[in-house]
């Protein structure tokens, strides 16, 4: 089987790397090399790099507007195009280019959470599975006939970032299942009356809002972890928390508040607080709570986020 894959973030390298393993992947396209860092070095994407490794040609359209792009990936003649992260709106002519189509590999078991951030939105919503949806990709967002489900049970430490690794896994697995068994795979629609969103990440949510529910708090923080991270300010300063655990007390009703003793540093919410065992501080490098205190110090019960 002739396969064209179609990925850019850490996410989708497993997938590359099953694929290059079990089929012919003739080409790849991902997003063009960015300038990152302070330094502004243009960077290529990770499955750039992966697919370089391997020796497979790799395209990187801005997107699929010039004519020329339309025919050249056309002109290939794959099999099947197969998509995980890509970053791109794929137009018609590229969804039915080849004999299979474009098949997807979506991080939710859909219909739910179709949209940009499913990672981050199963954790924040406080949902107890998720898993990867291997789907036949249409013009809609997300909307797709599904081919194979996978599920995930999330545990209450599970951090965006977990999550993130364990459904790449599942999505590499699932999609040579998938491709394996193509002809014999009955679509399944979607019920659109169960779809949910999974917005984008907005900056402004890596602030945290304490004046809620600790186990909603403690949600917000573990969805926003690794990347973008959850911080929380202290005299105009940036601290963001890498590792915690949270503590409930019905009692609690002060908010915003920061305690701490020789090795730990809590931050209130309302009915709990969150135990805090790693922390950035801006500009430094990850420490663990001693580590800071061992040259920082919060006044206790200070406001914090003012």
């Amino acid at each position: 089987m002739k396969i064209v894959f179609m990925g850019t973030p850490d996410f989708s390298v497993p997938v590359l790397e099953n694929l290059i393993k079990e089929f012919d992947v003739t080409c790849v396209y991902t997003q063009p090399p960015k300038p990152k860092g302070r330094g502004h070095q243009v960077m290529k994407t990770p499955i750039h790099i992966c697919a370089e490794k391997a020796g497979i040609e790799v395209r990187h359209p801005k997107n699929f507007r010039a004519e020329q792009d339309l025919q050249d990936f056309e002109k290939l003649d794959a099999d099947v195009a197969v998509v995980a992260a890509y970053g791109l709106i794929l137009p018609k002519r590229v969804l039915n280019a080849h004999k299979y189509g474009a098949i997807n590999i979506h991080a939710s078991t859909l219909p739910r959470w179709r949209g940009a951030a499913p990672i981050q939105r199963v954790i924040e919503a406080g949902d107890k599975s998720s898993g990867v949806t291997i789907m036949q990709m249409d013009e809609g967002l997300d909307t797709g006939d599904m081919l194979l489900k996978g599920n995930i049970d999330i545990t209450d430490n599970m951090t965006a970032g977990m999550l993130h690794d364990e459904l790449s896994k599942q999505g590499a697995e699932l999609i040579i299942k998938t491709l394996k068994n193509i002809d014999n795979i009955k679509p399944e629609k979607q019920d659109d009356s169960k779809a949910t969103y999974a917005k984008k990440i907005a900056k402004s949510e890596s602030k945290i809002n304490f004046d809620q529910d600790v186990e909603i708090v403690a949600r917000k923080v573990r969805s926003l972890t690794p990347f973008p991270g959850a911080f929380f300010e202290y005299k105009g300063e940036r601290f963001k928390v890498i590792d915690f655990t949270f503590e409930k007390n019905e009692t609690q009703d002060i908010s915003s508040t920061i305690v701490t003793a020789d090795s730990h540093i809590l931050l209130n919410c309302l009915g709990g607080s969150l135990r805090v065992n790693k922390i950035q501080r801006a500009g430094k490098k990850t420490m663990t709570v001693p580590e800071l205190l061992n040259g920082f110090k919060f006044e206790d019960l200070a406001k914090i986020n003012q």
